[in-house]
C-alpha cells in the first residue's frame, strides 16, 4: 500500500419535495500518500467545520458544501491546510460494483465464500434453513464472518482443509452460494422499510422479493434472465438501499406507490433519473416490460441497461447530481 486517492461530495440521501436536496457521486479530488491520510482526514473535516451550512440541516452534507463552494476552492482549502499539494491522480478502473458469489481463493491461500442474502435478512425458509445453518458454521470456529455493502455474507479465512466442512454444512442447509434465480435478483437491494423504519411511507423489503418474481417474467420473455441489471428498493427517498445508483429504482411514496427512476450506470458511476412519479406496481411492470422489450431488441454489444435506457431516450443522462432534480 503506498497511497490513496481522495474522494469528495458523495451522498446519496436527499428528501423529498426539496429539490435543493439530491444524491451525489464523489469526485476524485488528488493522490495522497499513506503518511498523508490522517492530516488530510483532519484538513477535509477542518474545511467542513468551517463552511458547512450549518443553519439548514438537509444541506449540512460536505456534498452540498463542494457544489455551492465549487470542485477546485475545496481542493485549494484542503490542500492549504495540509500545506502540501494533492498528488497526481493514478490510474483506476472498476468493473464491478457486485459481489462474486461463490468459493475464492487469496493470496494467503486461505479461502473465502460469499453467500448471497436477498436483502441481508438472515431467517429460516421452509426450504432453505439459512439462519439455522449459519448458526452451526459458527460453532466449528472454522471461518470468520464479514458483511458485504450489498448485503451479503463471506464465510472468510477458512483453511483449505477446512473448506469441506464448511461444504458439508452449506449442502445439508441448502444453501448453496449462487442459489439465484436471475442477475436482476443476485444484483438487488432493499432497506427494511415498514414496518421497522418510522421514516418508511412504502414497503420495500418485504415487497421487492415479490416484484422481482413478476419482472423475471418480463426477463424471460425477452431472454434477459442472465443479464445483469442492478435494481433496487427503498421505502422512502433517504436512498439507505443507494437507490439512486442502479439501472431500476424505487423509492417509496405512499403504501403500494413509488417514485420509478431509470438510467443510471451499472457500476455506479452515474445517478439515474425519475421516469415515473408516485405510481403503482401495474404502470411499473408495464413500463419496464416496455424498456426491457426495446433493450433486448435494440441493445448495442456489451450495452448495459442503464446506459442502453440512457442512449434511446427513455431517459436523460444526469451528468451531475445538482441536476438531478432538473
Amino acid at each position: 500500500l503506498v497511497g490513496f486517492h481522495v474522494t469528495g461530495g458523495g451522498g446519496i440521501g436527499r428528501t423529498d419535495r426539496a429539490p435543493e436536496t439530491y444524491p451525489r457521486i464523489a469526485d476524485v479530488l488528488g493522490y495522497i500518500t499513506v503518511d498523508q491520510l490522517l492530516p488530510t482526514l483532519d484538513a477535509v473535516m477542518g474545511v467542513q467545520r468551517d463552511y458547512g451550512n450549518r443553519r439548514v440541516r438537509a444541506r449540512a452534507r460536505f456534498k452540498y458544501t463542494l457544489d455551492d463552494k465549487g470542485v477546485d476552492w475545496i481542493k485549494a482549502a484542503i490542500e492549504d491546510r495540509l500545506g502540501t499539494e494533492f498528488g497526481e491522480t493514478r490510474p483506476f478502473e472498476f468493473t464491478s460494483n457486485g459481489d462474486a458469489f461463490g468459493w475464492d481463493t487469496g493470496d494467503d491461500g486461505l479461502e473465502h465464500c460469499t453467500l448471497w442474502i436477498e436483502n441481508g435478512r438472515i431467517i429460516d425458509h421452509p426450504d432453505r434453513p439459512l439462519m439455522t445453518g449459519l448458526r452451526k458454521i459458527a460453532t466449528t470456529g472454522l471461518c470468520t464472518f464479514r458483511m458485504t455493502p450489498n448485503q451479503s455474507i463471506i464465510l472468510g479465512d477458512v483453511t483449505p482443509a477446512d473448506r469441506p466442512v464448511i461444504d458439508a454444512l452449506l449442502e445439508e442447509h441448502n444453501i448453496a452460494p449462487k442459489q439465484i434465480s436471475s442477475q436482476l435478483r443476485a444484483n438487488s437491494m432493499a432497506c427494511v422499510a415498514l414496518p421497522t423504519c418510522a421514516l418508511a411511507m412504502a414497503e420495500s423489503e418485504r415487497y421487492l422479493p415479490e416484484l422481482i418474481t413478476k419482472i423475471e417474467d418480463i426477463l424471460g420473455k425477452y431472454d434477459l434472465l442472465e443479464e445483469p441489471i442492478t435494481i433496487r428498493s427503498t421505502g422512502c427517498p433517504n436512498g439507505c438501499a443507494r437507490p439512486y445508483i442502479a439501472e431500476i429504482a424505487l423509492t417509496g411514496r405512499a403504501p403500494g406507490k413509488y417514485n420509478l427512476y431509470l438510467g443510471a450506470g451499472f457500476h455506479g458511476e452515474r445517478l439515474n433519473k425519475m421516469l415515473h412519479e408516485n405510481v403503482g406496481e401495474e404502470k411499473i411492470l408495464a413500463t419496464l416490460d416496455e424498456t426491457l422489450g426495446a433493450f433486448a431488441k435494440g441493445r448495442n454489444a456489451g450495452e448495459h441497461f442503464g446506459d442502453f435506457c440512457v442512449r434511446a431516450g427513455v431517459v436523460p443522462e444526469v451528468k451531475e447530481g445538482r441536476f438531478f432534480n432538473d
